[in-house]
């Protein structure tokens, strides 16, 4: 079971958005590890070594990324830029959970390859719903 483990990590800086997504996963039985950053520079710094030979804080194989784009320090196109410019975490999967609704930032998300780009559900059940399905989705992927 251990090699079916999806290690995703959540950047979000609404603590209200995070303990949603905390309480999605466990009313779905989700138990995949869930790690969370604040930002994009936090979430940059949790997926790379820190060069001292200690590893990364999200384990480096089957990662999957939930991004927010709304963000302080660092937002989440800016994140995708540095993402995807970085030869050793380029092809992680990135999946957009975002309250914007605009076509300038879905355009740039998906040219930056993202795997989605997804609404935030206003309501907890459809949240529940929402995360339902991306559990289904990166299940049925094969993930490196």
């Amino acid at each position: 079971m251990e090699d079916t483990m999806i290690n995703v990590l959540l950047v979000e800086d609404d603590e209200v958005d995070v303990m949603n997504v905390k309480r999605a996963f466990k009313k779905n039985n989700i138990t995949n590890p869930l790690f969370v950053a604040s930002n994009g520079l936090e979430a940059l710094k949790m997926l790379r070594s820190d060069g001292n030979g200690e590893p990364p804080k999200v384990p480096p194989n089957r990662r999957l990324i939930l991004l927010d784009l709304n963000m302080p320090r660092m937002g989440g196109i800016e994140f995708l830029q540095s993402l995807r410019s970085d030869p050793e975490l380029k092809s992680i999967p990135v999946v957009v959970l975002t309250t914007s609704n605009q076509d300038q930032d879905r355009v740039e998300a998906y040219q930056l390859n993202v795997a989605g780009y997804i609404l935030k559900p206003v309501t907890f059940s459809n949240f529940v719903e929402t995360m339902a399905t991306l559990n289904n989705y990166w299940t049925l992927c094969q993930l490196i």
